[in-house]
């Protein structure tokens, strides 16, 4: 912590003030950032099915959420530090990896925030309808009320984050309670729809339910604030099995009531169906206002969730000396880091006006890599630091065999995620991917990292300007993600080669993302680019700047 007496700033992770939250509190913040309603799930019944949508919904939490959840618990608990993923990583990896990490995760949030206030006004114009103006005003209000309730502290997060969620959940069961009481239709017939085979089925299904599983990890963020850290453990415990049922349930009660599953969808603007309709069909059209009240609730649980973790990144960073560090000035009474959220707010202002179906692609794979590399540092982690010299701190139990399962089932999900999702989304998320290594090695430049907090720790190549040891860790960092980039050009030219021509023709019209033939051989050639360079890079370094 840095102190300037003349104009008072207190600075840094040590000048935070913790504040001690209940279990509740934080399982509440977890479900607003990762769930806050099963809106969204909708547009999955058609796309593959309603059977294919139950499995998918049932098994992500074991293969996805579990996993990523005991690790996120285990990192926590024995190392509560503010930006968890960015410290853990920057721990087991070096600061150019942890920095990628810090990268990604804020950069997912900063360009992600503006989608749910564009949702929330989306949601409002369906029974008023709103002007320009109108529109504007209400997307200005929603960001400067839940940027000052974060400028409070997480504790006023929390309590927001609690009220909203119970009313999200007690909406959902209702939907639970009317449609089973309503049961016209098998809710899993057919499995998946005529003439779709199994792999598309859960290629486009898994795509939906991955985002809908996102975001367990974020709670880290601010774990540096939160005076007694064993209550994520506890929160994870509690809140796992309630979103999984506040998923499953409320579809099983809709489609057995309503059936129709072809006709499920987000717009239901021309007949379609949603939850709501679960509760306008058989209880009356005015459920559907209270419904779209409870939507709207939804989005402003995950902006105001999201602002509090999302923050946090840049401000550690900025500590490190790894980004500009005003970042890390806090306000004198509440010890807040109010620059980062200060900024968020005016980035999310200058894009809630934008079209958000490219910012989108390049923020979901943003997170999928987060918990792709997450599952590496939790085994390096475990190497450096061995439970059993940790004492009384969590741990999972189980050995070999929870290690695996917590390290293999995020790795393969992830990965078939990144893979099956499109081509361009392929190509952009790399783009997005690779753009955390760029930024290191440029704010490094400029601000010389690590070396100005930990000469002796964290020692800096003279010649480079760079860490000791970064050329190897940069020629790793290309080497693996060049062989997964040609991996995914030879899988994507086989999984999209028989319509991938035609459907990005139709959809793009025009310019590199209409030509699939070109995506192809980029993502092969760059591939191989980023491969051979990086086995250069790492055979240099080996010899003239290895890792100590």
């Amino acid at each position: 912590m840095e102190h300037n007496n003349s104009v008072n700033i207190v600075r840094g992770v040590d000048g935070l003030k913790k504040r001690k939250m209940s279990v509740w509190a934080i399982a509440f913040i977890i479900y607003c950032m990762t769930a806050a309603g099963a809106f969204g799930i909708e547009a999955m019944i058609p796309s593959c099915g309603p059977g294919m949508t139950i499995v998918i919904l049932a098994v992500l939490p074991i293969v996805w959420v579990i996993p990523i959840c005991l690790a996120v618990s285990e990192l926590s608990a024995f190392m509560p530090e503010e930006s968890g993923m960015y410290v853990w990583t920057k721990e087991a990896f070096g600061e150019a990896w942890g920095f990628c990490m810090g990268w990604w995760g804020s950069l997912s949030v900063y360009l992600g925030m503006a989608s749910y206030v564009v949702l929330v006004v989306g949601y409002v114009e369906k029974f008023i309808d709103l002007s320009p103006t109108a529109a504007m005003c209400i997307k200005m209000g929603m960001v400067l009320i839940f940027t000052l309730v974060n400028l409070l502290g997480i504790k006023e997060v929390g309590i927001i984050s609690t009220v909203f969620s119970a009313i999200i959940l007690a909406a959902f069961a209702l939907v639970t309670v009317v449609g089973f009481a309503n049961w016209n239709y098998n809710p899993v017939s057919p499995f998946i729809p005529e003439g779709q085979g199994i792999l598309e089925s859960i290629g486009t299904g898994l795509c939906i339910g991955i985002w809908m599983y996102c975001g367990y990890a974020v709670v880290s963020n601010m774990a540096g604030e939160i005076e007694n850290p064993k209550v994520i453990p506890k929160a994870f415990k509690i809140i796992i099995p309630i979103i999984a049922l506040s998923y499953i349930l409320p579809t099983l009660a809709g489609l057995c009531s309503l059936g129709n599953w072809q006709l499920w969808g987000i717009d239901t603007g021309n007949g379609g169906f949603d939850y709501a309709s679960v509760l306008t069909s058989n209880i009356g059209k005015g459920w559907g206002v209270v419904f779209l009240i409870c939507a709207i609730i939804a989005q402003c649980g995950i902006f105001n969730s999201y602002i509090a973790a999302g923050s946090r990144s840049f401000f550690v960073l900025g500590d490190d000396r790894l980004c500009p560090h005003f970042l890390t000035k806090l306000s004198k009474k509440r010890k807040i880091p109010y620059w980062p959220i200060l900024i968020l707010a005016a980035v999310t202002m200058m894009l809630m006006n934008l079209d958000f179906s490219m910012l989108l692609t390049i923020i979901a794979p943003l997170g999928l890599i987060c918990y792709v590399v997450l599952a590496f540092v939790f085994v390096k982690m475990r190497r450096k630091y061995p439970v059993k010299n940790r004492g009384d701190v969590y741990y999972a139990k189980g050995g070999k065999v929870i290690e695996v399962y917590i390290v293999v089932c995020p790795i393969l999900v992830g990965i078939l995620a990144l893979l099956v999702n499109g081509t361009e989304y392929f190509l952009i998320g790399f783009i997005s991917i690779i753009s955390g290594m760029v930024f290191y090695v440029i704010f490094k430049f400029f601000y010389g990292g690590m070396a100005k907090c930990d000469p002796k720790k964290y020692p800096l190549n003279e010649k480079t300007r760079l860490a000791k040891g970064d050329s190897v860790r940069i020629g790793i960092f290309f080497m693996l993600f060049g062989i997964l980039l040609i991996i995914g050009g030879f899988f994507l030219n086989w999984y999209e080669g028989d319509y991938g021509a035609e459907y990005y023709m139709t959809m793009y019209g025009s310019g590199v993302m209409s030509d699939f033939k070109l995506m192809i051989s980029i993502a092969k050639i760059g591939g191989l680019i980023l491969t051979l360079g990086g086995t250069i890079l790492y055979i240099v370094g080996k010899k003239k700047d290895p890792i100590i």
